[in-house]
């Protein structure tokens, strides 16, 4: 990995049972993830020689395989490219292990996995430190979340939580600055740089935030769009808001 913010010591629970990653991307990413539990690499010919092509197998012996017995493996809707990892789930973090945070992005009981892949993405490709999730209404592990994250599941620690109140609370303690996206908020998105650590907080497409996550923002925005179609998914609507409020290094 280019920038691993993992804590020293990544967890995994035996009990959730494996996981089958897929893709070339997010393989990828969890071949070079140290701390990643690997028990069994499938691969067709070509799909291991564009493996090889970016990096080592991890000490793994690749099987080789077809991508009928992927299909039937890992469902005919699976964009696999020819290659699956087995893999242990990785156990969620505690808040009290990710060292001050410049940037963090938090999901109030957003339960698609495709979201979630999606928003991960997105918050590892604006160098976010952590995605906070609750320990109810959260998905676990699967390979549609890491193929949806292409790999930044292995690259942006998850930090569950059980009161997300709470957790908003200890943000604020730590001098981050909160700000909550819903589509009723009175103040629209507008660019923010510099200022304090921020915390982004994205709400169920269906329900928004709850009302005592919305109460503990610092502020509360929406996003202005001039179309007929006043909403957007969450992920793309994450993808924006994290443009505009994280802001892109100054290369000049």
């Amino acid at each position: 990995m280019s920038r691993n913010k993992f804590p020293p010591k990544q967890r995994h629970d035996p009990d959730l049972g494996p996981v089958y990653l897929y893709g070339l991307h997010t393989v990828r990413a969890a071949l070079d993830n140290p701390l990643r539990v690997r028990k069994a690499l499938l691969a067709t010919p070509n799909a291991l020689s564009r493996l090889q092509e970016t990096g080592d197998l991890a000490g793994l012996e690749p099987q080789q395989t077809t991508p009928r017995d992927l299909d039937r493996l890992l469902g005919g809707e699976a964009v696999h490219q020819g290659v699956a990892l087995e893999v242990d789930p990785v156990t969620r973090f505690q808040l009290e292990e990710v060292a001050q945070p410049r940037l963090v992005v938090v999901l109030d009981q957003i339960t698609d996995p495709h979201n979630v892949g999606a928003i991960l993405r997105t918050a590892c490709a604006f160098g976010a430190d952590a995605v906070i999730t609750t320990a109810r209404h959260s998905p676990r592990e699967t390979g549609v979340m890491a193929k949806s994250a292409s790999g930044a599941l292995d690259q942006v620690p998850m930090v569950e939580v059980r009161n997300l109140g709470d957790t908003l609370e200890q943000l604020k303690g730590r001098g981050m600055e909160v700000i909550g996206l819903d589509s009723e908020a009175d103040a629209p998105l507008a660019p923010r740089t510099g200022g304090k650590p921020l915390a982004i907080v994205l709400g169920a497409e269906s329900k928004g935030l709850r009302q005592r996550t919305r109460a503990l923002c610092d502020a509360v925005v929406r996003l202005d769009m001039p179309g007929p179609i006043k909403s957007l998914n969450v992920s793309n609507a994450a993808a924006i808001t994290l443009y505009a409020l994280a802001g892109v290094p100054d290369t000049h």
